[in-house]
């Protein structure tokens, strides 16, 4: 009962691993095996090893930069910060003061 299939419903191919004699001998078996379609397939995974191994490398190198960024370049931007806020402030305080504001070094 299993086995029949149903009308008007979906049906599914056949297991790759089950091969019957209609298709063992078919235009499809003699395609799937011929040199073409071997050597596209070996390129094919041959393409996708080396996609994998290039992710992996560039995932690599954007931790490195990351991390490099985080440690270097951040605290020079917060410290070029801080001496902006301190010239503002010696500018306010002299403003203040009456004494001409000296132009930043």
């Amino acid at each position: 009962m299993a086995s029949q299939p149903r009308r008007g419903g979906v049906s599914l191919p056949e297991r790759r691993g089950a091969k019957s004699d209609e298709t063992s001998s078919g235009v499809i078996a003699r395609l799937r095996e011929s040199p073409i379609v071997l050597r596209g397939r070996q390129a094919a995974c041959d393409a996708a090893f080396v996609a994998k191994k290039l992710l992996k490398s560039t995932g690599k190198a954007a931790w490195i930069a990351g991390t490099t960024f985080l440690v270097v370049v951040v605290p020079l931007i917060i410290e070029m910060d801080r001496e902006q806020q301190l010239n503002e402030l010696e500018l306010q305080q002299a403003s203040l003061l009456g004494t001409p504001p000296q132009p930043p070094k």
